[in-house]
Protein backbone atom coordinates (compact mmCIF):
# COMPACT_ATOMS: atom_id res chain seq x y z
CA UNK A 1 0.00 0.00 0.00
CA UNK A 2 1.18 3.47 -0.78
CA UNK A 3 2.20 5.62 1.76
CA UNK A 4 0.66 8.98 2.56
CA UNK A 5 3.11 12.30 2.10
CA UNK A 6 5.98 10.08 3.29
CA UNK A 7 6.09 9.63 6.92
CA UNK A 8 3.76 12.06 8.98
CA UNK A 9 3.90 13.14 12.83
CA UNK A 10 1.32 14.14 15.50
CA UNK A 11 2.59 17.16 17.18
CA UNK A 12 6.32 16.24 16.54
CA UNK A 13 5.81 12.54 17.14
CA UNK A 14 4.61 9.37 14.59
CA UNK A 15 0.81 8.78 15.48
CA UNK A 16 -0.19 6.07 17.76
CA UNK A 17 -1.86 4.23 14.33
CA UNK A 18 0.91 4.03 11.89
CA UNK A 19 0.31 6.14 8.92
CA UNK A 20 2.21 4.53 6.49
CA UNK A 21 -0.33 1.19 6.19
CA UNK A 22 -2.80 3.47 5.38
CA UNK A 23 -3.64 4.22 1.71
CA UNK A 24 -5.15 6.44 -0.56
CA UNK A 25 -7.93 4.16 -0.78
CA UNK A 26 -8.87 4.00 2.38
CA UNK A 27 -8.63 7.64 3.20
CA UNK A 28 -10.99 8.10 0.03
CA UNK A 29 -13.81 5.53 1.01
CA UNK A 30 -13.72 7.38 4.56
CA UNK A 31 -14.36 10.81 2.87
CA UNK A 32 -16.39 9.52 0.39
CA UNK A 33 -14.12 11.21 -2.34
CA UNK A 34 -12.04 9.61 -5.19
CA UNK A 35 -8.07 9.07 -4.54
CA UNK A 36 -7.44 12.00 -6.96
CA UNK A 37 -8.99 14.21 -4.77
CA UNK A 38 -7.27 12.75 -1.67
CA UNK A 39 -3.92 13.55 -3.20
CA UNK A 40 -4.65 17.34 -4.28
CA UNK A 41 -5.87 18.10 -0.74
CA UNK A 42 -2.82 16.72 1.03
CA UNK A 43 -0.28 18.47 -1.78
CA UNK A 44 -1.83 22.09 -1.44
CA UNK A 45 -3.66 21.77 -4.98
CA UNK A 46 -6.31 24.01 -6.00
CA UNK A 47 -9.56 22.76 -7.45
CA UNK A 48 -11.14 21.08 -4.34
CA UNK A 49 -14.86 22.39 -3.14
CA UNK A 50 -14.59 23.88 0.45
CA UNK A 51 -17.19 21.05 0.75
CA UNK A 52 -14.78 18.25 -0.13
CA UNK A 53 -11.72 19.44 1.48
CA UNK A 54 -13.55 19.53 4.94
CA UNK A 55 -14.57 15.68 4.62
CA UNK A 56 -10.55 14.86 3.71
CA UNK A 57 -9.93 16.95 6.70
CA UNK A 58 -12.12 15.05 8.94
CA UNK A 59 -11.10 11.27 7.28
CA UNK A 60 -7.24 12.43 7.49
CA UNK A 61 -8.31 13.03 11.52
CA UNK A 62 -10.12 9.88 11.77
CA UNK A 63 -6.99 7.92 11.18
CA UNK A 64 -4.93 10.98 13.34
CA UNK A 65 -3.06 12.40 10.81
CA UNK A 66 -1.67 15.97 10.72
CA UNK A 67 0.57 17.59 8.93
CA UNK A 68 4.20 18.24 9.59
CA UNK A 69 5.33 22.01 10.54
CA UNK A 70 5.00 23.64 7.11
CA UNK A 71 7.59 26.43 5.85
CA UNK A 72 8.79 29.36 7.36
CA UNK A 73 5.57 31.99 6.61
CA UNK A 74 3.90 32.70 9.68
CA UNK A 75 0.00 34.25 8.84
CA UNK A 76 -0.55 37.58 10.57
CA UNK A 77 -4.49 38.69 11.00
CA UNK A 78 -5.02 42.34 11.80
CA UNK A 79 -7.44 45.01 10.85
CA UNK A 80 -6.90 47.88 8.52
CA UNK A 81 -3.08 49.12 8.19
CA UNK A 82 -4.13 52.29 7.74
CA UNK A 83 -4.55 52.26 11.37
CA UNK A 84 -0.97 53.46 12.47
CA UNK A 85 -0.66 50.88 16.10
CA UNK A 86 -1.64 47.83 13.88
CA UNK A 87 1.03 48.94 10.98
CA UNK A 88 3.27 49.67 13.63
CA UNK A 89 2.70 46.56 15.44
CA UNK A 90 2.85 44.41 12.50
CA UNK A 91 6.05 45.92 11.87
CA UNK A 92 7.62 45.15 15.01
CA UNK A 93 6.39 41.40 14.45
CA UNK A 94 7.87 41.04 11.97
CA UNK A 95 11.45 42.24 13.11
CA UNK A 96 11.30 39.76 15.73
CA UNK A 97 10.53 37.01 13.59
CA UNK A 98 13.24 37.38 11.22
CA UNK A 99 16.16 36.93 13.11
CA UNK A 100 14.32 33.34 13.66
CA UNK A 101 14.23 32.18 9.70
CA UNK A 102 10.62 33.17 9.93
CA UNK A 103 8.37 35.65 7.77
CA UNK A 104 5.52 37.41 7.88
CA UNK A 105 2.54 37.34 5.94
CA UNK A 106 0.01 39.93 6.62
CA UNK A 107 -3.44 39.57 5.72
CA UNK A 108 -5.62 42.90 6.93
CA UNK A 109 -8.99 41.63 7.16
CA UNK A 110 -11.96 43.15 9.08
CA UNK A 111 -12.31 41.08 12.03
CA UNK A 112 -14.77 38.43 11.37
CA UNK A 113 -15.51 38.98 8.26
CA UNK A 114 -15.24 36.40 4.85
CA UNK A 115 -12.43 37.67 4.08
CA UNK A 116 -10.62 36.42 7.39
CA UNK A 117 -11.91 32.97 6.39
CA UNK A 118 -10.68 33.03 2.89
CA UNK A 119 -6.99 33.92 3.74
CA UNK A 120 -6.86 31.25 6.09
CA UNK A 121 -7.69 28.86 3.51
CA UNK A 122 -5.90 30.08 1.01
CA UNK A 123 -2.53 29.99 3.05
CA UNK A 124 -3.41 27.07 4.72
CA UNK A 125 -3.60 25.28 1.57
CA UNK A 126 -0.36 27.28 0.04
CA UNK A 127 1.38 26.21 3.62
CA UNK A 128 1.94 27.83 6.51
CA UNK A 129 4.14 27.28 9.80
CA UNK A 130 1.88 29.21 12.01
CA UNK A 131 -0.96 31.98 12.34
CA UNK A 132 -1.13 34.87 14.90
CA UNK A 133 -5.04 36.64 15.33
CA UNK A 134 -3.50 40.59 15.39
CA UNK A 135 -6.79 41.99 16.59
CA UNK A 136 -9.17 40.11 14.34
CA UNK A 137 -11.55 37.75 15.39
CA UNK A 138 -10.13 36.78 18.24
CA UNK A 139 -11.40 40.29 19.99
CA UNK A 140 -15.43 39.69 18.71
CA UNK A 141 -16.85 37.66 21.36
CA UNK A 142 -19.48 35.80 19.18
CA UNK A 143 -17.03 35.77 15.88
CA UNK A 144 -17.04 33.21 13.33
CA UNK A 145 -15.30 30.26 14.65
CA UNK A 146 -14.98 29.00 10.98
CA UNK A 147 -11.45 30.81 10.86
CA UNK A 148 -9.47 29.16 13.72
CA UNK A 149 -11.42 26.02 13.70
CA UNK A 150 -9.66 25.42 10.50
CA UNK A 151 -6.47 26.22 11.53
CA UNK A 152 -6.96 23.49 14.41
CA UNK A 153 -8.05 21.25 12.19
CA UNK A 154 -5.00 21.36 9.79
CA UNK A 155 -2.32 21.17 12.86
CA UNK A 156 -1.17 24.59 12.62
CA UNK A 157 -0.24 25.85 15.75
CA UNK A 158 -1.93 29.97 16.25
CA UNK A 159 -2.11 32.09 18.74
CA UNK A 160 -4.11 35.98 19.56
CA UNK A 161 -3.48 39.12 20.59
CA UNK A 162 -5.61 41.57 22.65
CA UNK A 163 -8.43 38.93 23.22
CA UNK A 164 -8.94 34.88 22.66
CA UNK A 165 -11.43 32.76 21.97
CA UNK A 166 -13.56 31.32 24.06
CA UNK A 167 -13.44 28.11 23.05
CA UNK A 168 -9.80 27.88 22.40
CA UNK A 169 -6.36 27.04 24.60
CA UNK A 170 -3.93 28.77 22.30
CA UNK A 171 -1.47 31.36 23.84
CA UNK A 172 -2.74 34.88 24.01
CA UNK A 173 -0.87 38.03 24.78
CA UNK A 174 -2.69 41.42 25.29
CA UNK A 175 -2.68 44.70 26.85
CA UNK A 176 -3.89 45.11 30.19
CA UNK A 177 -6.66 47.21 29.16
CA UNK A 178 -8.70 47.30 32.84
CA UNK A 179 -4.90 48.89 33.77
CA UNK A 180 -5.21 51.08 31.02
CA UNK A 181 -8.14 52.71 31.82
CA UNK A 182 -7.09 53.04 35.99
CA UNK A 183 -3.90 54.96 34.59
CA UNK A 184 -6.01 57.45 32.66
CA UNK A 185 -8.48 58.02 35.11
CA UNK A 186 -6.12 58.15 37.98
CA UNK A 187 -4.26 61.16 35.88
CA UNK A 188 -7.38 63.01 35.48
CA UNK A 189 -8.46 62.67 39.13
CA UNK A 190 -5.21 63.80 40.76
CA UNK A 191 -5.70 66.71 38.27
CA UNK A 192 -8.96 67.68 40.29
CA UNK A 193 -11.81 66.34 37.49
CA UNK A 194 -14.31 64.36 38.83
CA UNK A 195 -17.27 64.33 36.39
CA UNK A 196 -15.25 61.95 33.90
CA UNK A 197 -16.56 60.12 30.52
CA UNK A 198 -15.62 57.22 28.57
CA UNK A 199 -16.21 57.29 25.00
CA UNK A 200 -15.95 53.16 24.20
CA UNK A 201 -15.97 51.05 21.68
CA UNK A 202 -18.80 48.31 20.47
CA UNK A 203 -20.40 46.15 23.03
CA UNK A 204 -19.01 42.81 22.09
CA UNK A 205 -15.46 43.61 21.56
CA UNK A 206 -13.42 42.28 23.95
CA UNK A 207 -10.75 45.10 24.62
CA UNK A 208 -14.05 47.64 24.96
CA UNK A 209 -15.70 45.82 27.26
CA UNK A 210 -12.63 45.02 29.29
CA UNK A 211 -11.61 49.13 29.48
CA UNK A 212 -15.14 49.76 30.87
CA UNK A 213 -15.12 47.22 33.36
CA UNK A 214 -11.48 48.92 34.25
CA UNK A 215 -13.53 52.61 33.83
CA UNK A 216 -16.02 51.57 36.01
CA UNK A 217 -13.75 50.02 38.87
CA UNK A 218 -11.76 52.87 38.84
CA UNK A 219 -14.78 55.75 39.08
CA UNK A 220 -16.18 53.76 41.64
CA UNK A 221 -13.08 53.11 43.55
CA UNK A 222 -12.93 56.75 43.79
CA UNK A 223 -16.49 57.14 44.66
CA UNK A 224 -17.33 59.41 41.58
CA UNK A 225 -20.75 58.50 41.49
CA UNK A 226 -23.31 58.45 37.70
CA UNK A 227 -19.86 56.57 36.24
CA UNK A 228 -22.13 54.31 34.39
CA UNK A 229 -24.30 57.04 32.59
CA UNK A 230 -20.81 58.64 30.97
CA UNK A 231 -19.97 55.58 28.92
CA UNK A 232 -20.95 55.93 25.79
CA UNK A 233 -20.35 53.68 22.61
CA UNK A 234 -19.11 54.28 19.02
CA UNK A 235 -17.08 52.88 16.68
CA UNK A 236 -13.65 52.88 17.00
CA UNK A 237 -13.21 56.35 14.37
CA UNK A 238 -12.96 59.65 14.78
CA UNK A 239 -16.42 60.05 13.95
CA UNK A 240 -17.16 58.15 16.27
CA UNK A 241 -15.56 59.41 18.75
CA UNK A 242 -16.99 62.76 17.62
CA UNK A 243 -20.37 61.85 17.96
CA UNK A 244 -19.69 59.84 21.89
CA UNK A 245 -18.29 63.19 22.67
CA UNK A 246 -21.36 65.31 21.78
CA UNK A 247 -23.46 63.37 24.65
CA UNK A 248 -21.10 63.34 27.19
CA UNK A 249 -20.41 67.24 26.44
CA UNK A 250 -24.34 67.72 27.02
CA UNK A 251 -23.68 65.64 30.35
CA UNK A 252 -21.81 68.12 31.73
CA UNK A 253 -18.42 66.71 32.04
CA UNK A 254 -15.03 67.90 32.07
CA UNK A 255 -12.34 65.38 30.87
CA UNK A 256 -12.95 62.10 28.65
CA UNK A 257 -11.07 58.89 28.54
CA UNK A 258 -11.05 57.76 24.78
CA UNK A 259 -10.60 53.95 23.80
CA UNK A 260 -8.46 55.19 21.31
CA UNK A 261 -6.50 57.61 19.69
CA UNK A 262 -8.61 58.31 16.59
CA UNK A 263 -11.59 58.78 18.72
CA UNK A 264 -9.97 61.36 21.25
CA UNK A 265 -9.35 63.13 18.00
CA UNK A 266 -13.19 63.15 17.24
CA UNK A 267 -13.71 64.87 21.04
CA UNK A 268 -11.24 67.30 19.78
CA UNK A 269 -13.31 67.54 16.32
CA UNK A 270 -16.64 67.82 18.61
CA UNK A 271 -15.07 70.46 21.55
CA UNK A 272 -13.86 73.05 18.70
CA UNK A 273 -17.46 72.78 17.26
CA UNK A 274 -18.62 73.93 20.52
CA UNK A 275 -16.55 76.48 21.04
CA UNK A 276 -14.58 74.79 23.72
CA UNK A 277 -10.91 74.47 23.98
CA UNK A 278 -8.65 71.44 25.04
CA UNK A 279 -7.72 71.19 27.42
CA UNK A 280 -8.83 74.52 29.12
CA UNK A 281 -12.64 73.78 29.02
CA UNK A 282 -12.26 70.01 28.67
CA UNK A 283 -9.29 67.23 29.31
CA UNK A 284 -8.71 64.43 26.50
CA UNK A 285 -6.41 61.00 26.99
CA UNK A 286 -6.18 59.00 23.93
CA UNK A 287 -5.47 55.03 23.98
CA UNK A 288 -3.08 53.18 21.63
CA UNK A 289 -0.21 56.39 21.30
CA UNK A 290 2.17 56.65 18.41
CA UNK A 291 5.03 59.41 18.07
CA UNK A 292 3.00 61.50 15.37
CA UNK A 293 0.19 62.83 18.62
CA UNK A 294 3.50 64.79 19.64
CA UNK A 295 1.63 67.01 16.78
CA UNK A 296 -1.76 67.28 17.14
CA UNK A 297 -2.65 70.48 18.74
CA UNK A 298 -2.62 70.11 21.46
CA UNK A 299 -0.22 66.78 21.92
CA UNK A 300 -2.41 64.33 22.87
CA UNK A 301 -2.14 62.16 26.31
CA UNK A 302 -2.68 59.03 25.81
CA UNK A 303 -1.95 55.10 27.08
CA UNK A 304 0.29 53.45 25.12
CA UNK A 305 -0.04 49.80 24.24
CA UNK A 306 3.45 48.47 24.70
CA UNK A 307 3.96 47.39 21.24
CA UNK A 308 8.00 46.05 21.35
CA UNK A 309 7.00 44.03 24.67
CA UNK A 310 3.47 42.54 22.83
CA UNK A 311 5.77 41.55 19.49
CA UNK A 312 8.53 39.84 21.12
CA UNK A 313 6.38 37.70 23.17
CA UNK A 314 4.36 36.99 20.27
CA UNK A 315 7.97 36.39 18.55
CA UNK A 316 8.79 33.84 21.10
CA UNK A 317 5.56 31.96 21.45
CA UNK A 318 5.68 31.37 17.79
CA UNK A 319 8.74 29.87 17.94
CA UNK A 320 7.98 27.61 20.59
CA UNK A 321 5.02 26.72 18.68
CA UNK A 322 6.57 26.19 15.20
CA UNK A 323 9.35 23.93 17.00
CA UNK A 324 6.39 21.50 18.32
CA UNK A 325 7.40 22.34 22.35
CA UNK A 326 5.00 23.38 24.75
CA UNK A 327 3.58 26.75 25.48
CA UNK A 328 2.07 28.88 28.11
CA UNK A 329 -1.67 29.29 27.13
CA UNK A 330 -3.22 31.32 30.40
CA UNK A 331 -3.29 35.18 29.11
CA UNK A 332 -0.19 37.22 29.47
CA UNK A 333 -1.38 40.53 30.44
CA UNK A 334 1.45 43.09 29.26
CA UNK A 335 1.34 46.61 31.19
CA UNK A 336 0.83 49.61 29.50
CA UNK A 337 2.17 53.16 30.49
CA UNK A 338 0.59 57.06 30.27
CA UNK A 339 2.10 59.30 28.26
CA UNK A 340 1.21 62.29 29.22
CA UNK A 341 1.54 65.48 26.81
CA UNK A 342 -0.58 68.78 26.49
CA UNK A 343 -4.38 67.70 25.88
CA UNK A 344 -4.53 67.58 29.78
CA UNK A 345 -4.91 70.02 32.79
CA UNK A 346 -7.60 70.89 35.81
CA UNK A 347 -10.41 71.72 35.36
CA UNK A 348 -11.75 74.89 34.46
CA UNK A 349 -12.98 76.81 37.87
Amino acid sequence: MANINGSPRINGKKPRSPLGSTSLAEIAAIAGVSEATVSRVLNHKYGVAAKTRAQVEEALQTVGYERSTKGDIVLILVPILADALFAAMCDAVEKELSPQSLRAVICPVYPGSVAELDYVADLADMGVAAAVFLSSSNTLKNADPGPHHLLESRGIPYMTVNGGFADANVPVVSTDDWQAAELAVAHLYDLGHRRIGLIAGPAGNIPADRRVEGFLAAMDARDLADAEDLVVRHHFTIEGGRHATDELLSLGVTAIVASSDNMALGAYRSAQRKGLRVPDDVSVVGYNDSYMLDFTAPALTSVRQPIERIAGLCARTLLTMVQNRPVRTTEILVEPELRIRASTSPPPA
